[in-house]
């Protein structure tokens, strides 16, 4: 049985706490809370809320809810505060909780392994229209989030959210995140092996489940067969990988404690080799050592990648086999190096079965309510009515028939979704950004979208891969230090002296093909209004010095400084 502050002599086996309050680690007998955060979840699970959000919030209205729910509680089904309009950056970290939130909320849905009908689609569409002013963004976690919602309309966004198989539960909060999956599991031709079992095993006995409601902090997984490594595995805490293991066939390779925001750490393999069948003991172990033993007194140290860097992988495989899996796990072989850059899906390819899917990139993530409609119209038409949204905030069609795809990309295109998008538009993301963020300090969406068209206006020659990843503040919710171009939003100083919006660059960051993170250059840093000409000037160094074959983020590691100025 699991430690728990309720019931501690059940808990793992520990060493007797000393003098010092540790870390508030629960396997060790720290269970007295240590920050705000761990006293409301000790006080209420977070799963408890929804009663009151449908019994009185939503009846009471905005000013109803008690402050530990509004800012904590309330995330374990998908809801935060949004930002008051009108608050400059410069103000996000001076102002109080109370000050930034607007009586709105931004709503996440959850869907796990980006699957989705074109009937899901159709109704997220239609909330969007009916209670999100029309919003709906794909975010880098295959999710959907809307703005502007009103707490008096979340139990009926549930309500229809529900009757069609979606979910905002443990969406946010200290819980186990969407699981990640590969787009075309079950579909591509060159697939390892299909993970969508263990992901719906996985949402079956774990989410919702108040044995995994109170984790240290958020506990991001993925899960993929693709050759492509198309999860991200390397920065999330739990990654299952593809691959073959020469004596026992297809399986996962297993790594843990990735992340990023402002201590980033690429994940480490384990070195074990994980069949199908066994991935949801092997997840249910490694997200009982987090819960058991993960860090819980500072906020800033409680995510699965300080444990790891602490234990390191030995021992953390050693902890994992012996107090929770209860037996050894086979060693297997590290996955391959993906054959090519682009691991989004976009475009026109082609499946297992002869049929077709068709990726599309929107521009940073953003949609409307509109849209997503139109689009689940578009493939009912021309598919099978599946979808997938990825991890690189795009979408695809799947099922297609040969004789549908002109006109299946002529309903897209029509729609400004790109089956054929320039480097640009394909490579670039963005996070909420100030618009609806509290803890964003620049503006990101409208930025990057205007960046695309101004570097397709300008260097329209450019056909290299090239991610331009676009934060609002440091915590990379949108991956900037493995972006060939990341830019974290701050604010800067303008020629005249002026504080204004702009960037730190990181550049050189990658996933996939030798991971690793970006290059900051002393001292670089841009206005928003400069970033086209920045950019623009870099790209154009990139095209002149790089040697034949060379990505980006090999040339930026050798470049010079002036040459990355």
């Amino acid at each position: 049985m699991a430690a728990t502050p309720e019931n501690p002599a059940s808990a793992t086996p520990r060493r007797k706490a000393g003098r010092h309050r540790g870390e508030g680690q629960w396997a060790v007998g720290h269970f007295t809370p240590l920050n705000g955060n761990e006293q409301f979840k000790k006080d209420d699970d977070g799963l408890n809320v929804r009663t009151r959000i449908e019994t009185i919030y939503s009846k009471a209205g905005f000013d109803s809810i008690d402050p530990n729910d509004l800012r904590g509680r309330m995330r374990w089904w998908g809801l935060y505060t949004q930002r008051r309009p009108g608050i400059d950056g410069g103000k996000t970290a001076i102002l109080e909780p109370e000050e930034l939130d607007d009586e709105y909320f931004m709503l996440r849905v959850r869907i796990d392994g980006g699957r989705l009908t074109t009937e899901q689609l159709r109704v997220i569409g239609e909330i969007s229209q009916e209670f999100a002013r029309g919003t709906a963004d794909i975010t880098d976690r295959q999710n959907v989030q809307y703005h502007w919602i009103r707490i008096e309309d979340v139990p009926e966004i549930w309500n229809r959210l529900e009757a069609v198989g979606l979910s905002t539960t443990e969406a946010c909060g200290d819980t186990p995140r969407v699981i990640l999956g590969s787009p075309v599991a079950g579909i591509a031709e060159d697939e390892i092996i299909d993970g969508t079992p263990a992901i719906e095993e996985i949402q079956r006995r774990i989410i919702g489940n108040k044995a995994f409601s109170n984790l240290p902090r958020k506990f991001k997984s993925a899960i993929s067969g693709s050759p492509l490594l198309d999860v991200a595995h390397e920065i999330n805490d739990i990654a299952f990988v593809g691959v073959n293991h020469p004596e026992h066939g297809p399986g996962f390779d297993l790594w843990v404690g990735g992340g990023l925001s402002t201590n980033p750490k690429i994940g480490v393999r384990l070195g074990a080799w994980v069949p199908l069948d066994e991935v949801p003991d092997v997840y249910e172990g490694v997200i009982s050592i987090f819960r058991d033993y993960g860090y819980r007194r500072l906020r800033t140290r409680a995510r699965l990648k300080f444990l790891v860097a602490d234990w390191g992988a030995e021992k953390f495989r050693q902890v994992l086999e012996d107090e929770y899996l209860k037996r050894k796990l086979v060693d297997g072989p590290a996955p391959d190096q993906p054959v090519q850059r682009w691991r989004d899906h976009v475009g026109v390819h082609k499946q297992k079965d002869g049929r077709y899917y068709v990726g599309f990139a929107p521009r940073v993530g953003r949609v409307d309510g509109a849209t997503l409609s139109k689009i689940a119209e578009v493939a009912e038409q021309h598919g099978s009515g599946r979808l997938r949204t990825t991890a690189e905030q795009k979408m695809l069609v799947l099922d297609v028939e040969e004789s549908q795809l002109t006109s299946l990309v002529a309903g897209l295109e029509a729609l400004d979704l790109r089956v054929d998008p320039s480097p640009f538009r394909r490579g670039t993301m963005a996070c909420t950004g100030i618009e609806f963020c509290k803890l964003a300090i620049v503006e990101t969406k409208a930025r990057g979208a205007s960046l695309i068209d101004e570097l397709e206006r300008r260097i329209p020659e450019f056909d290299q891969p090239i991610t331009i990843n676009i934060n609002g503040c440091p915590n990379a919710c949108a991956r900037i230090q493995v972006a060939d171009i990341g830019l974290k939003g701050q604010l800067v100083l303008d020629e005249n002296g002026n504080q204004v919006e702009g960037f730190q660059v990181h550049l050189g960051g990658a996933l996939g093909l030798e991971a690793g993170f970006g290059r900051k250059v002393r001292g670089l840093k841009v206005t928003s209004a400069e970033l086209p000409d920045y950019v623009e000037r870099v790209l154009k160094r990139f095209q002149a010095e790089r040697e034949d074959g060379e990505r980006f983020a090999t040339w930026a590691a050798r470049a010079s400084e002036e040459a990355l100025s």
